[in-house]
């Protein structure tokens, strides 16, 4: 069996928070979140790592990241294009933005050999939710069983804004589906969502929500592979410039039609990130809690 792989989502300009978030520091000693993931990762026994990026940010990423990285881990790199289409479709003439997550992850496809995790380069996630996953994907198992992190809605939210969440519902330990919800608000110790705006629909607090944090076995790719140009068919049509082909819709649908599962890993760490400017306080002071509880030296994988 091969040795779980870990795929980060760092094509991403962060235009809510402005700049190149995946590399902004979070503390007085110059770190990125992406390190202490990274760090965690480490510590959960992770030794290879995918960075999907984009051309444009490769030079900044490898200096500010990557090259320190390639010290610890099996680095490779791969580009997320928007070119980057099955055989016969092309780029709408006024798309720039790319086509989503499970979009980038097939990018990533030839550098992936064996089970692997996925999360974004932005997000805090907390030490408990790599142990989990490495744990999850080191287990033998067959490629159409696959897994997710859940955090509880409650410890995802921000006070400065909507968030995007996939609300989860979960039977017998198995997710059943899994909705993106684009606008979510805090709401005390609960959270709310609207469609249109104007419109707010309550949502619990203890709701398990998907925070990109997956675990795949290989046949994911296949499925991601096969189901992209029938996405584009019924896409490309309804919204040529910002359709985005999400890892959630993948895992729906194969859910769906009893062509894999997916076992809901429980995660009770709170999740911290900066989809605004102003959650920045915030993070650096949930990071400098942990350094004074010993959770994390204050040099990381330097």
């Amino acid at each position: 069996m091969q040795e779980p792989c870990l795929v980060i989502l760092a094509a991403g300009m962060g235009s809510r928070f402005g700049g190149l978030k995946q590399i902004t520091a979070v503390d007085d000693f110059g770190h990125a979140i992406i390190d202490f993931s990274l760090f965690d990762a480490y510590r959960a026994g992770f030794r290879k790592v995918v960075f999907i990026i984009k051309h444009e940010i490769e030079e900044d990423f490898k200096a500010a990241v990557g090259r320190r990285m390639e010290k610890y881990f099996d680095v490779r790199y791969v580009f997320q294009q928007v070119d980057m289409l099955p055989e016969g479709y092309e780029v709408p003439a006024q798309r720039k933005k790319p086509w989503g997550t499970a979009h980038a992850v097939l990018c990533a496809a030839d550098a992936i050999d064996g089970p692997f995790a996925v999360i974004n380069a932005d997000d805090f996630y907390g030490r408990g939710a790599f142990e989990t996953i490495y744990s999850f994907l080191s287990a033998d198992r067959p490629d159409t069983q696959h897994g997710m992190v859940a955090y509880l809605l409650r410890n995802t939210v921000t006070e400065h804004g909507t968030v995007a969440r996939g609300i989860c519902q979960v039977e017998n330990g198995l997710l059943t589906d899994v909705v993106e919800r684009t606008k979510i608000a805090k709401r005390g110790e609960d959270a709310a969502f609207t469609e249109d705006g104007e419109t707010w629909t309550p949502l619990s607090g203890d709701s398990r929500v998907s925070m990109n944090f997956w675990g795949f076995g290989l046949d994911m790719l296949r499925q991601l592979r096969d189901r992209f140009p029938a996405w584009l068919d019924e896409n490309l049509p309804r919204n040529p410039e910002k359709a985005e082909y999400f890892l959630p819709f993948v895992t729906n649908a194969l859910i769906h039609e009893g062509q894999g599962s997916v076992q809901v890993l429980p995660c009770h760490e709170s999740w911290h990130g900066i989809t605004y400017k102003e959650d920045m306080p915030d993070v650096l002071d949930y990071i400098s809690r942990l350094r004074r509880e010993g959770v994390y030296p204050e040099t990381l994988l330097d």
